[in-house]
């Protein structure tokens, strides 16, 4: 294209990009969160010779890195529109992005009333970790409700994944749904009230006559209330999310073109699987509570914090996992430009299985801060989570340590 169409259509693209601001309220944000990152293994699951170690400038260690935009239109007498759509950054590696949904909704508001939602969002717990956790959702280990570096229990199967919280998955709770309406209150009398509902059911026939249908049904709900008293907050969250993955199970495309009902699923195919990804579990009803506790005394502020979870298989409730942790900890301002913060916590972890054998674990962080400013600061983080060992798994541990710096826009 020649120089003067050039310069002309990037005049008119301007022009129009300032007109859709002007109207739309439209704000480009997010997080570019970069440094070096050291973490180690030692065991993973019943193999106490598996090691990993990982020593990268990487991506994410203290807030996942990311790229969003947000519009609102103001129908005056307190009635507005609004949308979000957010997906990761990975400003240290080969590829800035892989586009997905860290969060894409619209929704509709009134104010001292509040405001519904349709997209894929956040969980109640999720909202209400976010609120009250001592590391803020940092993606390191050592946290014990909020264990992002995991590939097992509260410990790391493999190595550190510098998108870690990229997509969202935690074997405490699960951080956001798809297909989800939610409803949220206006703050009445420090009260405020919060909750979802997914739905998304697909079936697929195999064959013409429909013998053996192959269905995928994700349903869930979830309810969550926080109430805030000067410096004090109290959260509370339960969520409910079921998968049924039925039909196909083992069966071959023969089998299957033959009308051969005997190979449906079963408790063991599809392998059951809790609500991870934003897309849902397999075969299971996944239950989940959190509560949080916490005091801003200004220079410090003290939390308290527990997480409850039990997915059981929807063919053989014998057959489940569970996972259960508190934590307490602290966040302290040396300066008005140095923070720091230290948790410590433990917990019990059941793997999936009929008559599973459980396990405790324990696991510590420690924290810096150093601000320049309110959008830009140097972090420095020290985290450590093992796992004891029984009679089927070996014990496991899984340390971290990283220097870097993180930015807002």
């Amino acid at each position: 294209m020649p120089l003067k169409q050039s310069l002309f259509a990037y005049a008119a693209l301007s022009i129009f990009a300032g007109s859709a601001y002007a109207q739309s309220g439209l704000t480009v944000y997010g997080v570019v969160d970069v440094g070096y990152i050291n973490a180690k293994t030692n065991g993973s699951g019943n193999n106490a010779d598996t090691q990993a170690s990982t020593n990268v400038i990487g991506n994410s260690a203290e807030q996942t890195s990311r790229l969003g935009f947000k519009g609102n239109e103001d129908f005056g007498n307190g009635m507005v529109a609004f949308f979000t759509a957010e997906t990761d950054l990975q400003p240290s590696n080969a590829s800035l992005s892989t586009w997905q949904s860290r969060q894409a909704f619209a929704g509709i508001g009134k104010a001292g009333i509040g405001q519904l939602a349709f997209g894929t969002q956040y969980t109640p717990i999720f909202n209400q970790l976010s609120a009250s956790d001592v590391g803020n959702t940092n993606n390191m280990p050592g946290s014990a409700v909020y264990p992002v570096y995991s590939a097992g229990s509260s410990t790391a199967g493999g190595a550190f994944s510098d998108n870690a919280g990229v997509g969202g998955i935690s074997n405490a709770l699960t951080v956001r749904t798809q297909s989800t309406l939610s409803l949220q209150t206006a703050n009445l009398a420090g009260f405020k009230i919060s909750g979802i509902y997914t739905l998304r059911n697909d079936t697929l026939s195999q064959n013409k006559s429909g013998t053996l249908a192959v269905s995928n049904n994700y349903t869930g709900w979830g309810l969550s209330t926080d109430y805030t008293w000067k410096r004090l907050y109290v959260g509370l969250a339960y969520q409910s999310l079921k998968s049924n993955n039925l039909g196909q199970g083992t069966c071959t495309a023969t089998q299957i073109g033959a009308g051969n009902t005997n190979c449906s699923s079963t408790a063991f195919s599809p392998t059951p699987r809790g609500w991870t990804t934003a897309s849902g579990g397999v075969n299971t009803q996944d239950n989940q509570y959190y509560g949080a506790l916490t005091y801003d005394f200004e220079l410090l502020k003290i939390y308290f914090q527990y997480v409850n979870r039990k997915a059981i298989n929807t063919i053989d409730s014998n057959y489940f996992a569970s996972r259960t942790a508190q934590q307490i900890g602290v966040r302290l301002f040396f300066t008005s430009s140095i923070e720091s913060w230290a948790n410590i916590g433990n917990g019990k972890h059941t793997n999936y299985g009929n008559n599973a054998i459980s396990s405790g674990f324990s696991a510590w962080q420690l924290g810096l801060n150093y601000y320049f400013s309110k959008r830009t600061n140097l972090y420095a983080i020290y985290g450590s989570e093992t796992e004891a060992a029984n009679a089927v798994n070996s014990n496991t541990a899984a340390n971290g340590f990283a220097l870097g710096v993180r930015t807002l826009f």
